[in-house]
């Protein structure tokens, strides 16, 4: 199954993967409200979508995302404050809509990936770059800030790196990006998709129950101190997984010695 989007091409391909793919690789895959449209309802379908295990986002061309569309931000510096909120709610709830899909989300990234781009990074679940890879949040430079993916880099690198990155507004190189968490794994540009392979094969060998809930749970929970919500949280979290089809099947399938059958896919 494929559907063509004005800007985004999504490809279902064998065992439940999707691909998602920004197409606009004569402009870098910068970002415009077509594009924002197109990955939001791209997602929207995947996400319920139940053949649909892994989703893969990623890019034509030479580069992952050159950030915001210079045209779009034209019009926005000439459009009243309420239709900047609009159009920022809508950029807003696209990154939403992907860190918060079921399924596990694997970025695949080559070239540059700038301001948005670096938040589609972050809001994937686990990102794979290759070793000509380079991020830059550049907004400053032009007078305004990383704000609607602000909070997804902050949740990737920590609030002390997500706030120096902003700041500096400097390209780093994919080894920096690996050192402060921005992405998982760097590999030589023609092992980019072998990796990427590697990294679908170990998430369709766990449960989709399981893997859903996972993404459910951690986000909810925040960096700091356990207390009582967090203890419950995971005390009604375990004790539910426990008595899932999927638990049954999977502690089944460890005592038969052979692989698990996750609903039957």
């Amino acid at each position: 199954m494929s559907d063509s989007f004005s800007s985004v091409r999504v490809e279902l391909r064998s065992s439940g993967v999707a691909w998602v793919e920004v197409a606009r690789p004569a402009v870098s895959n910068a970002f415009d409200e077509q594009m924002i449209e197109a990955l939001d309802a791209a997602f929207a379908a995947l996400g319920a979508n139940p053949e649909v295990r892994v989703v893969v986002l990623a890019a034509q061309g030479r580069h992952f995302s050159a950030g915001a569309d210079l045209g779009w931000m034209q019009r926005a510096s000439q459009a009243s404050a309420a239709d900047n909120l609009a159009d920022a709610r809508r950029f807003a709830a696209m990154l939403s809509r992907i860190a918060q899909l079921p399924q596990p989300t694997v970025a695949r990234i080559q070239g540059a990936a700038l301001g948005g781009g670096v938040g589609l990074v972050c809001a994937c679940d686990i990102a794979i770059a290759s070793e000509d890879a380079c991020f830059a949040l550049s907004e400053a430079r032009l007078g305004i800030l990383p704000a609607v993916i602000g909070p997804y880099l902050v949740n990737a690198v920590g609030p002390r790196q997500a706030r120096a990155l902003a700041l500096m507004a400097e390209r780093i190189d994919a080894q920096r990006a690996l050192a402060i968490g921005l992405v998982h794994q760097v590999v030589p540009s023609h092992g980019l998709d072998a990796a990427v392979d590697v990294s679908l094969e170990a998430l369709r060998k766990g449960s989709p129950q399981a893997q859903r809930a996972i993404k459910s749970f951690f986000g909810q929970l925040s960096v700091g101190p356990v207390g009582e919500e967090a203890r419950e949280l995971s005390a009604q979290t375990i004790s539910h997984a426990r008595t899932s089809d999927d638990a049954r099947e999977g502690f089944a399938a460890f005592l038969e010695k052979r692989p698990p059958r996750w609903g039957g896919r």
